[in-house]
């Protein structure tokens, strides 16, 4: 069994920086496709950036949070978001999903609030 476990949300003034972990266990397959999604009250769940293992062979990014956060990891199992410049829009809670062999695996989201 996979599971995903995050880190790092929190409360953040407008321009701060957040940076979340997200850490999997049980059978990782090392060819797999680690994302960042969220979800803000009131509205559908969206992808923020993703990347593709081997790390870093491919990546994807939400135009919105495109030159302000940098998805990285150091390797199939361990992925991080840097969030820099952050916005009031950008609160949500954040969920870290893996995908391998088809399957999609969920961790339990961390909540991340920006305000002043």
């Amino acid at each position: 069994q996979v599971q995903l476990v995050e880190s790092g949300g929190g409360l953040v003034q407008p321009g701060g920086s957040l940076r979340l972990s997200c850490a999997a266990s049980g059978t990782i397959n090392p060819f797999n496709i680690m994302a960042w999604y969220r979800q803000a009250p009131g509205k559908q769940r969206e992808l923020v950036a993703s990347v593709v293992s081997p790390i870093g062979s491919s990546t994807n990014f939400l135009d919105s949070v495109k030159g302000r956060f940098t998805i990285s990891g150091d390797n199939h199992k361990n992925i991080w978001l840097q969030m820099n410049d952050l916005k009031p829009d950008d609160t949500a809670v954040y969920f870290c999903k893996l995908r391998q062999e088809s399957t999609d695996y969920w961790g339990q989201g961390t909540q991340v609030t920006v305000s002043s």
